[in-house]
């Protein structure tokens, strides 16, 4: 990516409303931990569909820190 774009996408993600924008973060962390959570689970010691749930609770995480910030 080039600078531009770097410097854009935050513009473009506080542009949007907040109702979008929670939809967003929830669309990119919500994946990861779910993937994260299932393939560390097992290396973790417990099972693979519950380190999905963990997972899901860490990626959850910071979207909490966001609604708070945008809260104060």
């Amino acid at each position: 990516m080039s600078s531009t774009t770097v410097s854009l996408l935050p513009r473009w993600f506080t542009s949007k409303n907040f109702a979008v924008q929670l939809i967003i973060l929830a669309l990119v962390f919500d994946p990861l931990g779910l993937v994260g959570g299932y393939l560390l689970g097992p290396s973790l010691g417990v099972e693979p569909l519950l380190g999905a749930a963990y997972g899901l609770v860490v990626a959850n995480f910071p979207m909490s820190l966001f609604v708070m910030q945008r809260s104060v």
